[in-house]
């Protein structure tokens, strides 16, 4: 941190603690400030993220009739709580760097006044921003940020509606035993993950977890975010020829693997991905014809006819100009109406207020966009009730497969990929 900012920071906190301090009576709008990367590496999940916000916004400010028989604040007409009081979104590009996000993030807490933060994503911009915010004491949400170390800091005004990844970690490890059961290869598996806080604990947080199952990881392979080349790294994936890879990259990363690996006519048995760049819509047009049997993880399945999941799908395709919601989005939604369900019922903008008011959240899982079963928050900020599909791609599309309960298609392995 600069010594800049150190400065801001030191001098304004109160005077900001006290202008957010706001009445609801005397509330017009309530500003949320909304932090993604709209440029660089992520800039098309950071888009899509902040269009998802966006629409949970524009259900409780204005209404969906049919979304309403199911979600009581999709009414419209504002925050009852704040007497009718609209959202009011305010965005902010993090650029996909920390030190942009953390600038971003004392711009909107400083001028923008805003009551609270939702972001940013990449776990390593979600770790400075919120520092900001935790120096302001303004609540700081995010929905995706997945590194386990966030939540370790001791921080007061941080909240994450995400499972984070040890739960993936887990969830990974179930999977892959169920198909050794099944008769396929798994003895040998690799991680390959960018070198940020996100990739980093995510690996770190899987090759933990499968040691104590007793699954063999061979090979840990890091690589820098927004590499030009990985053509080393794939070279090497094919001279050791592990039965599993779990890739956790961006998008320009993981579509820049994947073309990799179709030209060096590389693949494994199995070849998973820690959800991130391969499931941003940018990455499924571009290679997901050329991936068949690809394994990721997400939060969000379409659902039933008439669930809330489908009905939002319908609503975020008509506002996205043809992409429906995916893993990314459908946290990004489900974390903004969790905050604004807590401003609602807090009746105030008052940070301690509202903070109280996320500590108190109980939101059921009839409720939820994404597949979670429910929001309720410990002790840390961390929800305890969020939870993990394995989906696969089929023709170009992601379908669920696991666990059987929320599947809509059969597992079909081993991955066939560019040789179909």
């Amino acid at each position: 941190m600069n010594k800049a900012i150190r400065r801001a920071l030191a001098a304004g906190s109160a005077l900001i603690a006290c202008a957010l301090a706001f009445d609801a009576g005397a509330q017009q709008t309530v500003k949320i400030g909304v932090l993604y990367p709209l440029t660089g590496n992520a800039a098309s999940a950071g888009n899509h993220a902040k269009m998802a916000v966006e629409l949970a916004a524009d259900l409780v400010n204005n209404g969906d009739p049919e979304l309403a028989k199911l979600m009581p604040i999709a009414k419209g007409g504002g925050l009852a709580g704040l007497k009718g009081a609209k959202i009011e979104i305010v965005s902010a590009d993090n650029q996909g760097t920390p030190s942009a996000g953390q600038n971003q993030a004392l711009r909107l807490i400083t001028q923008e006044k805003v009551a609270a933060i939702v972001g940013s994503y990449q776990s390593g911009i979600t770790q400075t921003a919120s520092a900001v915010a935790e120096k302001y004491g303004i609540p700081f949400l995010t929905p995706e940020s997945t590194s386990a170390d966030l939540t370790e800091r001791g921080f007061k005004w941080f909240f994450r509606t995400t499972p984070v990844s040890v739960n993936f970690a887990q969830a990974y490890a179930a999977f892959l035993k169920e198909q050794k059961a099944a008769g396929q290869k798994i003895d040998t598996i690799a991680i390959v993950h960018e070198n940020t806080e996100y990739g980093t604990s995510t690996a770190g947080a899987i090759a933990d977890l499968f040691a104590k199952e007793g699954l063999n990881v061979t090979m840990k392979l890091p690589y820098a975010a927004n590499s030009p080349d990985v053509q080393p790294q794939v070279l090497q994936l094919k001279e050791k020829n592990p039965s599993v890879v779990i890739f956790i990259s961006y998008t320009a990363d993981a579509i820049l693997y994947s073309k990799t690996m179709k030209e060096l006519n590389w693949k494994p048995a199995i070849l998973m991905a820690d959800d991130a760049g391969f499931n941003d819509p940018a990455y499924v047009k571009a290679m997901g014809a050329q991936v068949e049997g690809l394994v990721s993880r997400s939060a969000f399945a379409e659902g039933k006819p008439g669930s809330i999941a489908a009905i939002c799908d319908v609503l975020y395709t008509k506002k996205s100009g043809g992409d429906g919601l995916d893993d990314g989005s459908a946290r990004a939604m489900e974390g903004m109406l969790a905050l604004i369900d807590a401003l609602n019922r807090a009746g105030s903008t008052d940070p301690a207020k509202l903070r109280e008011a996320l500590l108190a959240t109980d939101m059921p899982a009839d409720q939820m966009v994404a597949g979670y079963n429910g929001v309720k928050y410990d002790a840390k900020g961390q929800n305890t009730l969020g939870s993990s599909l394995v989906i696969q791609m089929r023709g170009g599309k992601y379908v669920p497969v696991w666990p059987k309960a929320k599947a809509t298609a059969d597992i079909v392995l081993p991955f066939k990929g560019w040789s179909q």
